[in-house]
Order: C-alpha cells, then structure tokens, then sequence
C-alpha cells in the first residue's frame, strides 16, 4: 500500500469509527464554554478570548486555552452542534493521520497502518473526540504531533516554534513537545542536530515558555484563589497523593491496553485516597510502573528504538496529569489519554510490524474490528445531557460527580426537586465539595424551602474554610444560565464572607 492510500485509510477509519458524533448535541461543559459563553457569540471572540481565561468567569479552575476557544467561535459562525462536531472529526483524523506519518519515517509502512488505525479507532479516545470540549485535546496532540516532525524530521527552528505556540494555545500539556522532541534524539531514531541548531532550538523553546508563562499570568492572575485538585487529592499529604497517583497507573494500563470498560469519571468513591504503602492498589500500580520499565529496557537492549520511544512517550506526555509532579485535577480520566495514547500506537505499530504480511493483515483486521466497533458504541452516550448522565450512573454509580451531574441534567429540566435529591445523593457520597451543597441549596430555595436551603448552605460552609472562591464560581454558573436572582444571592453571601464575622 502506498503512503496515500494508508494515510487515507488511516483518515476514513478515524471519521467512521466516530461519525455517530454528528448526532451529538452539546453535553455538560459544553454547554458553559460554548453554549452559555458570550465570547464564542460573536466574531471578535476569535481574537477576544486571548484575553480571557478558558471558563467564563473561571467557573472552574485556572486554565488558559484561548485557541481551542477561538475555533468555536468560528464554528459558531457556520453551522450547530453537527458543524462543532464535523470539525473535531476532522482534527482526529489530522492527528490519526501525523501518528501514521511518524510511524513510516521511524519503522516503515507496518507499523504506519498498525499505528495508524489503532489510534483512530482506540475507544479511550470517543470522550475527547465525541464530546465538543474535548477538542482541546485532539488540537495539543495535533500540534506536538507537528513540533515532533517539524524538529525531528525536517529540523526547522521556525515551524517548530509555530506548532508548539499553537499546543500550548490549545491545552497546557502540549509543553511536553520539547521533551518528547529530545526523547526522539535520544533513543537514536534521527541524529541530533549540531550544536549551533540545537541551542536554536532550545533558545525558541526557552522564549516561548517565558511569554506563554507571562500572557497566562496576565491573564489569569485576577483570578488567583480558583483550584483545580482531584478531590481525592484535597487536604492530602504529598506522600498520599503520589500513593494514589501508583495506584491510577493500573487504570492507565487497562485503558490503554484493554479498554472494554469506560467511565467518564473517577471521582470518590469510584476511586478513593491511598493511604498506605500496603494497599493493594498501589502495589498493583507499582507493578504495572515495573512491568512497563523492563518493556522499555527490553527494547532498549534489542535496539528496537521505536518501541522504547513509544513507551517513554506514555510516561512523558502523561507526567503533567499524573499527580506525581504536582496535584492535578483528576486522578483518571480517559480524554488525558489521548496525548499519551500516540506512545502505545507507536510502539505497538513498531512491535506488530514484525509479523508476516498475512499475519499483520489479521491482526489489522482484528484492531479495526474490535476496538472500532467499541467506540462506535460509545459515542452516542455523549448525545445529550441525559445520555451522557445515566451513562455516567451506570457505568459509575460510586462516584459523587456521577449524580452531580444528573442533577444538572434534572436543572436544565426545569425539575428542581429531583435536581435537589441528586444533588443530596452526590453530597452523602462525598461531602467535601461545596459546589455540591451550593447546588443543592439553591434548589431548595426554587423549591421554596428556606430552612433546608440554610443548612444545605451550613453544609457548604463546613466542607471548606471560607468558600469564597466557590459561592462566586457558583454565581457565575447562575448568572451564565440566566438565574439573576441566584447569582446576587451567591455574590452577596461571598461577599459577606470575604468581610469577616
């Protein structure tokens, strides 16, 4: 097969595995940061949103993304929701598509079609390409994709500069492209080049990292106070919180490896702190980290370059999110794996290459199939609020965000006591996320309950030292849905509680 066709098999597999999503409508954070977001309304919002944090009103956490936000602007211009998801359709394909590249340049056209068609239809991939928001996911890995070729195979300063500006515009862990870039030099897949290149290359890096760090700062810092901790991670020592991390890697390696059960949360008590050096959980993910460093010392000592580039490509781009360097967000979640993903797909393609022609043929066939007809099935869960919620139940009925969620799905409804009995549940389930008992307090006065709404309100309260932070990210949601009176009413009481007794 020549290189077009495999680049546009590699292409159709990615839009037809996932072409279901052009039924989808917008889910949950979509409905915040595209739907409720005045920015992506109009078109000065393209070049508007470099001056705003991702969330409106930093609803959530401070996070800059301003290029992802800028493409739904743009999109917003054209056509609804099955515009906003033909074109994450095609930013998949793009990436599917620079995988196979890289796979042919470094291993041949076997490993280009393995790579190739395994990350187009790998089912951990249907939350960031289904699901609208997800699209900064699938942009910061086109993107390092890009800075990975541009450096590695064509060795231009220039258009190396220009891809990772344009990952890291998209979603923060597009920095590990330098990394991965000198991991390529590294294992020997090309020389490095001369000195005089090489301090270029290192001069643009370190100068992009320096105004990125100075326009984020801008940027964000009105918003200090905001936090974006897991919350199994929340008060946690830092011994707790890399335990817990170990045991997220037997998640990481199912997911990757064998991802017939998907969930899009783990928040407690789906999984919970560690707390002990002999928890099984992370003895289990100490043995998966074990197992993955002799896979990576076996290739290295058989010289199979691109399978130890694969694998240390997995721990590179899945270090920002892996809770070992620095609290994170989330203990698991399948769309951090996209980036990551390219590694397994790698060294998978480079290791399956080996095999007969007949027998790759099978095993081709038996990936497409398989992991295809997987993701297949999973789009349409993110086909509406209420797909996506009694998704998230059923697949993860432990989990507090699961019916946190619901009751979201139950507010948009127009059912605010069913809305409060959700929110209740997801507050016995975990207590320490004042959001939840916000939620739940502002239903009780829609229901015109004042006295349960005052200890709902005493919950939130309790669940962390003066909440101000979180009454204010609750009035703005309330504000952004159209709710005045709520909102006023969450301002004043973080404003009295930001004044003291």
């Amino acid at each position: 097969m020549d290189g077009k066709r495999l680049y546009l098999a590699v292409a159709a597999c990615a839009v037809v595995v996932h072409v279901g999503a052009l039924w989808n409508g917008f889910v949950f954070d979509d409905r915040y940061i595209v739907v409720l977001n005045p920015m992506v309304h109009e078109p000065s919002g393209v070049w508007r949103v470099f001056a705003e944090p991702y969330w409106p009103g930093n609803l959530a956490g401070a996070m800059y993304r301003p290029l992802a936000v800028a493409t739904y602007a743009l999109d917003w211009m054209v056509d609804g929701a099955a515009w906003f998801h033909a074109v994450n359709l095609l930013w998949h394909a793009g990436a599917s598509v620079a995988v196979a590249v890289l796979a042919d340049r470094w291993a041949g056209r076997g490993a280009a079609l393995v790579a190739g068609l395994l990350f187009a239809v790998h089912p951990v991939h249907v939350e960031a390409v289904a699901n609208v928001v997800g699209r900064n996911e699938l942009m910061a890995t086109l993107f390092t994709l890009l800075a990975v070729y541009a450096a590695v195979e064509r060795r231009s300063v220039g258009w190396t500069a220009v891809a990772l500006v344009g990952g890291i515009l998209s979603k923060e862990n597009a920095a590990v492209a330098p990394a991965l870039i000198g991991g390529a030099w590294l294992v020997g897949l090309r020389p490095p080049p001369g000195r005089q290149r090489l301090a270029a290359f290192a001069a643009s890096c370190v100068l992009i990292g320096v105004a990125y760090g100075a326009v984020r700062w801008a940027v964000l810092h009105p918003y200090a106070g905001s936090q974006n901790i897991a919350p199994q991670l929340l008060g946690e020592s830092p011994v707790a919180v890399r335990l817990t991390a170990v045991a997220a890697f037997t998640d990481v390696a199912r997911l990757l490896v064998f991802p017939l059960h998907l969930q899009a949360d783990y928040s407690p008590a789906e999984r919970t702190t560690v707390l002990s050096l002999l928890d099984g959980r992370f003895l289990l993910g100490l043995i998966v980290f074990a197992l993955w460093a002799a896979l990576i010392a076996v290739a290295w000592r058989r010289r199979r370059r691109l399978e130890a580039y694969g694998l240390g490509w997995v721990a590179i781009a899945y270090l920002p999110v892996a809770n070992l360097a620095f609290p994170h967000g989330v203990v698991v979640a399948e769309r951090l794996l996209y980036l990551p993903s390219v590694g397994f797909a790698l060294a998978a393609g480079a290791a399956l290459a080996r095999l007969t022609p007949r027998r790759l043929a099978v095993v081709v066939g038996l990936i497409v199939l398989a992991a295809g007809i997987r993701s297949a099935l999973r789009v349409p869960v993110w086909r509406s609020n209420a797909t996506a919620a009694l998704s998230m139940i059923e697949d993860a009925p432990d989990s507090y965000r699961s019916w946190d969620y619901a009751g979201w799905e139950f507010v948009w409804r127009g059912q605010s006591d069913r809305a409060l009995e959700a929110f209740r549940r997801a507050g016995a389930i975990y207590p320490k996320d004042a959001r939840i008992w916000l939620a739940a307090a502002h239903m009780a006065f829609a229901l015109r309950r004042p006295m349960l709404a005052d200890s709902l309100l005493a919950r939130a309260d309790a669940s962390c030292d003066r909440c101000v932070t979180a009454y204010r990210n609750q009035a703005g949601a309330a504000r952004l849905r159209g709710d005045s009176a709520a909102a006023d009413s969450l301002d004043a009481r973080a404003r009295r509680l930001a004044s003291g007794p």
